[in-house]
């Protein structure tokens, strides 16, 4: 049976820059990532859940997430709030010289929820690590997203298979791999009040 205790969620990298395809790759998988993400986000509000934003800053000049440029603004319907904390980051683990660990700790958070950009990246390294670092931790397979790669000898992975590639191998030895669905009935069940 899974157990939801307090989680906090974590959306990781939801930046404009990931909105040009051509920068990252020729296409992207599931273009409904950020609303399904949005609909956790309004839940988290309104069940008065701890919320975190990974933003990453890339020290490349010439990146689409370098603070100088536009694409380093967090996207519009996923922007954080009030006194939500934004965690900013230069690799791509969200734990890597961010303080994001000592913030859980503090605030006795043991269950973490990670959606975000990209699938077999900055979600899965930041979930890796949080699942070394012994969270109970989920990853919202619809509520993440990657680009197609190509391999060493040139040959194009597809973005769907990249995906899904990627939550496999984090499933059951570094996180459970759940759908926004389920979130949002567990969450807004009696039983989790």
């Amino acid at each position: 049976m899974i157990r939801l205790t307090r989680p906090a969620l974590l959306l990781v990298d939801f930046q404009q820059g990931f909105d040009t395809i051509s920068y990252w790759g020729s296409e992207r998988n599931n273009f409904f990532a950020e609303e399904n993400a949005a609909g956790l986000l309004h839940l988290w509000r309104q069940s008065n859940l701890p919320v975190f934003h990974l933003k990453h800053c890339s020290s490349n000049p010439v990146s689409l997430l370098n603070k100088s440029n536009p694409g380093n603004e967090f996207k519009q319907n996923l922007k954080p709030i009030n006194d939500e904390t934004v965690i900013e980051k230069s690799v791509n683990s969200g734990f890597i010289g961010t303080g994001l660990y000592d913030l859980l700790q503090e605030h006795k958070i043991n269950t973490i929820v990670i959606a975000g950009l990209t699938t077999d990246h900055c979600v899965s390294t930041t979930t890796r690590m949080a699942g070394n670092l012994g969270f109970d931790t989920f990853v919202v397979s619809d509520a993440t997203a990657t680009f197609n790669r190509r391999g060493p000898d040139g040959k194009n992975y597809p973005a769907q298979l990249v995906h899904e590639t990627a939550l496999a191998s984090l499933d059951s030895e570094f996180a459970t791999i759940v759908a926004t669905a389920f979130l949002l009935q567990k969450i807004t069940s009696p039983a989790f009040r």
